[in-house]
């Protein structure tokens, strides 16, 4: 895990954790808005380094990770943790994490649900056939990225995240994201936002946020109509920053 840091170190905390096959430089919006008030880490996932190879083993271990820094250099203290999609997974675990507090939690396409091992599978098959023909730059794929995945002009970042990923990590990524999350009840001091749309595999993310907001009422939940996974933030990033500000308002 390499971390990314903006901002001056004494201002308070801000973390933004990517998804899968997702670069870290999907926050850079959010880095130039956040950075002026706030000092922001953004982690490089295992598995998605773009420079060398890593491997993912466990949520619970880039969690850790994650935790370990901010303990070496903050003292666990963390005004706000933001996750997309699997980062949202590794935020809430991290959130939860002995001696760490964090003031806001914010959980955009979080899956939080366990998934039947036969669709555990399924996606882990489709996962990998993408990354093989990402490899390959095949041409659909190429396409289809830019139409429905992330903007064309992170697809660089995305590729050398994809040459760099082996086949281990993303079944570990599976098998780890989709065990199903034990939810906690963190401190009531901890103010906390699900963010999900409402196409495709959405539902999962909407169940978590319920399942959330029913072991922390001080949750809020933040529906977009029509909106796929991640869509807010991966392509309407300022929106997304938006959302985010007038909830840290209320």
């Amino acid at each position: 895990m390499i971390f990314h840091t903006f901002g001056e170190k004494t201002d308070k905390t801000v973390i933004f954790i990517h998804g899968m096959l997702t670069p870290w430089q999907i926050w850079n919006d959010a880095i130039v808005h956040f950075s002026r008030q706030y000092h922001i880490i953004v982690p490089e996932l295992d598995a998605h380094t773009e420079e060398t190879v890593s491997s993912f083993e466990t949520v619970e271990k880039e969690a850790e990770s994650i935790r370990e820094y901010v303990m070496e250099n903050f003292g666990g203290k963390v005004f706000m943790v933001c996750g997309l999609s699997m980062g949202g997974r590794i935020a809430a675990t991290f959130a939860g994490l002995p001696d760490i507090h964090t003031d806001n939690l914010v959980l955009d396409g979080a899956p939080l649900i366990r998934m039947p091992q036969i669709v555990v599978s399924m996606i882990k098959k489709n996962y990998i056939s993408l990354i093989r023909r990402s490899q390959k730059r095949d041409p659909k794929v190429m396409e289809s990225f830019k139409k429905s995945f992330l903007p064309e002009k992170y697809l660089d970042n995305y590729l050398k995240i994809a040459d760099n990923m082996e086949e281990v990590s993303i079944g570990n990524i599976m098998d780890s994201v989709f065990t199903g999350f034990e939810f906690k009840k963190y401190d009531e001091t901890c103010r906390i936002l699900c963010m999900h749309g409402t196409k495709g595999n959405e539902a999962v993310s909407k169940k978590g946020a319920v399942r959330m907001k029913e072991v922390n009422p001080q949750t809020t939940i933040n529906c977009y109509e029509g909106y796929a996974h991640a869509q807010l933030a991966c392509f309407e990033s300022e929106k997304w920053i938006e959302e985010v500000e007038k909830w840290l308002r209320i």
